[in-house]
């Protein structure tokens, strides 16, 4: 088979847009599986084929799909591509009104939560690891934590459509993914550097940079939907409002990007602004159609390509014995701390979270890691500690999309509801 090392970006797109396709197809007629995780499983099941057949010594296909993913810098696909649009679309269904009701659990979970998580995981990584052989410094800890903690919500708001999980519960962790992974990426991109500079800084410092990128993100994003409504209600013409949404979604996050904010939180705001405020006021029912019918669409096409992007990236992963026993380990890690920080939020704020009872298995069980922790570990530099970390990345992510993700809908329907 010929490298693919020659091809251009429109070529390597087309390759990648053609075998999400065909993964979906497949998916569709034959297996059955929600989209997302359906299009991961047998992109994985290619990955190991390959590997295996590598093996054998046919190693043809794995020089290829290395060659092809070598062109492709997910980090850049994802974060400066696709993750505007996903969060938009995300956001875009998501009724104000029911997160100002639940605004308590989902500010705990994605705010404090995420930050305790991030310790949490940083200190149990750094004690345990050393047990099974390998030697983590604490910074390398504290960034997996920091990558690893928050809630995807590509994979959470795919999956959670079709669980089955009481609307309260569905609302928080929709809710909480769509702002934990901006706080995320925020305290990510500190420790990161941290970690290249060796300079610890001061607190006032760090409150400043979040003050800034995360606040300055808000309200950005309340600015930036405000002027898309006005824009919105000035014409009828679903065409060039369409035109608007997408020209305000990619270059409102790339000035976000450039102004040094929180491009995901300022695209969380300009969903929610224009998919309650703008649907009602700046819309007519034909443009509301059309609106939705298209970042439905995008939503979809995007997140089929992002989990076989996943899938395939598998073979990029090398694996010891000694280095799956620290991937289960810290699935067993990040598990336990989603259930701390879930169960101390659910225990202290009992009366006021006014949750169906039992809800802490759905809201741990569903904290599902996604592709933006896989973009965020690839930005490490160079080192034996990045490949052990993108290696249990990996591990975590693949356990929570195929297990918790297939099996979420059977712990929602065990819940009580109210």
């Amino acid at each position: 088979m010929e490298s693919a090392s020659s091809l251009s970006v429109l070529e390597v797109s087309a390759i990648f847009l053609s075998i999400t396709a065909l993964l979906a197809y497949v998916n569709h007629r034959f297996i059955g599986l929600p989209t997302t995780i359906g299009v991961m499983v047998i992109s994985i099941v290619v990955s190991i084929g390959a590997i295996f057949m590598g093996f054998l010594g046919f190693d043809q296909l794995i020089n290829y799909e290395v060659s092809l993913l070598d062109q492709l810098d997910f980090t850049e696909v994802l974060l400066d591509g696709m993750l505007s649009m996903l969060l938009f679309a995300g956001a875009l269904h998501v009724n104000v009104n029911d997160l100002r009701r639940y605004k308590l659990p989902i500010g705990l979970l994605a705010i404090v939560g995420t930050l305790i998580s991030t310790v949490l995981i940083a200190t149990a990584l750094y004690y345990l690891v050393p047990v099974i052989g390998f030697e983590l410094p604490f910074i390398w800890c504290l960034l997996f934590g920091a990558l690893i903690s928050p809630t995807d919500p590509i994979a959470v708001m795919g999956i959670l459509q079709s669980a089955g999980a009481p609307k309260s519960i569905e609302t928080v962790i929709a809710g909480e993914s769509l702002f934990n992974d901006g706080i995320g990426v925020v305290v990510f991109v500190l420790l990161l550097g941290i970690l290249t500079s060796g300079d610890i800084p001061t607190a006032e410092s760090v409150l400043h940079t979040l003050s800034v990128e995360a606040g300055g993100g808000i309200v950005f994003g309340l600015v930036l939907g405000a002027i898309l409504n006005l824009l919105l209600k000035g014409i009828d013409s679903y065409q060039e409002e369409v035109l608007l949404t997408l020209a305000g979604v990619i270059g409102g996050y790339t000035l976000a990007s450039h102004w040094h904010l929180s491009g995901p939180l300022a695209m969380v705001m300009v969903g929610l602004m224009v998919g309650n405020h703008g649907r009602s006021w700046a819309m007519s029912d034909q443009t509301r159609h059309y609106v939705d019918l298209f970042w439905e669409l995008i939503d979809e096409i995007l997140n089929a390509a992002l989990f076989v992007l996943i899938g395939l990236e598998v073979v990029m992963i090398s694996y010891s014995g000694n280095l799956m026993l620290a991937a289960g380990l810290t699935i067993l890690i990040a598990l336990a701390a989603r259930l701390i920080v879930v169960g101390l939020t659910t225990t202290a704020f009992r009366s006021q979270l006014k949750l169906p009872s039992g809800a802490w298995k759905v809201l741990t069980w569903g904290g599902l890691r996604g592709g933006i922790s896989v973009a965020l570990v690839l930005q490490l530099p160079a080192s034996e500690e990045r490949d052990m970390l993108l290696a249990l990345t990996y591990a975590v992510v693949i356990f929570s999309i195929l297990v918790q993700g297939l099996s979420i809908g059977k712990v929602a329907k065990s819940i009580a509801v109210r």
